[in-house]
């Protein structure tokens, strides 16, 4: 007869092994058997059957029967079920009692982990050209009161940069500030020009500077994007830093507050 599959999966939910749980109701089916024929009716490696035998003796599920061919006895069920939930409720309550000991010894160090702070967790260092296009979208998107911009060649983002048109005009309808300086160099360039009066459209206050130190974006003076160019000139590779501290943005501003009162306003 088949071994009926729910029964088995049920005494494995109280701890045994899936071999033990077939043995055990082979066991029950007759008053003895020996390891063969266990092994054959319960469909047991013979190699295994054993160790299998030898475990539910251990566990008191079973019993030898002693004889010129050991022979072995399922114990009545109820009493084996109640020996098995004893033995998962004293496994519980291991587990239990570890759980809190554990929980005791490792709330202090979770609790003095919290005011643990990496002291350049604040800095993220961008190498690969789409990330540090997506910081340039994520600070523009985050700017709530003021965005100030030194622009030069290469740009991160798109040509038209829509995300950055919208991002002022959300600005100046919040009574926010726009302002970026660019290099002399773009009154020469069509497109960049383009993007300055398209930028000025929508709010944006924009003025020209010989040369500027570095390509940046300040955020409510909090946040910051900056590049840190390759010395070396045969190289244009470059480093960004994306940058959540407010002490070194609100000294950045000032900078570009300088450079922008030393700037020309946009040729009509």
């Amino acid at each position: 007869m088949k071994l009926d599959d729910a029964a088995v999966n049920d005494l494995v939910g109280l701890g045994l092994s899936r071999y033990e749980a077939r043995v055990y109701l082979t066991l029950v089916r007759r008053e003895s058997y020996t390891a063969a024929e266990v092994a054959r009716a319960a469909d047991v490696p013979r190699q295994r059957v054993y160790d299998v035998l030898d475990a539910l003796v251990r566990r008191r599920l079973a019993i030898p029967r002693p004889g010129r061919v050991a022979a072995f006895s399922a114990v009545a069920p109820e009493l084996a079920l109640t020996r098995l939930m004893t033995l998962q409720r004293e496994s519980l309550e291991r587990l239990d009692q570890a759980s809190a000991a554990l929980a005791a010894a490792l709330t202090p160090v979770w609790t003095a982990g919290r005011t643990h702070t990496d002291p350049l967790d604040y800095i993220e260092v961008l190498r690969d050209p789409k990330a540090i296009a997506e910081r340039f979208a994520t600070i523009q998107e985050q700017a709530a009161h003021e965005l100030l911009s030194f622009c030069k060649p290469p740009f991160v983002a798109p040509a038209a940069n829509s995300e950055g048109v919208e991002a002022v005009h959300r600005l100046r309808r919040a009574g926010g500030t726009a302002r970026a300086v660019y290099t002399h160099d773009a009154l020469g360039d069509a497109e960049v020009l383009e993007n300055v009066r398209r930028f000025g459209e929508a709010g944006e206050e924009a003025r020209f500077a010989p040369e500027l130190p570095m390509k940046l974006i300040v955020a409510d003076a909090s946040l910051v994007l900056c590049d840190m160019p390759d010395p070396m000139a045969e190289t244009r590779a470059t480093t960004a830093l994306y940058i959540e501290h407010p002490a070194l943005a609100g000294c950045l501003r000032l900078s570009f507050l300088t450079v922008w009162e030393q700037s020309v306003r946009f040729p009509e």
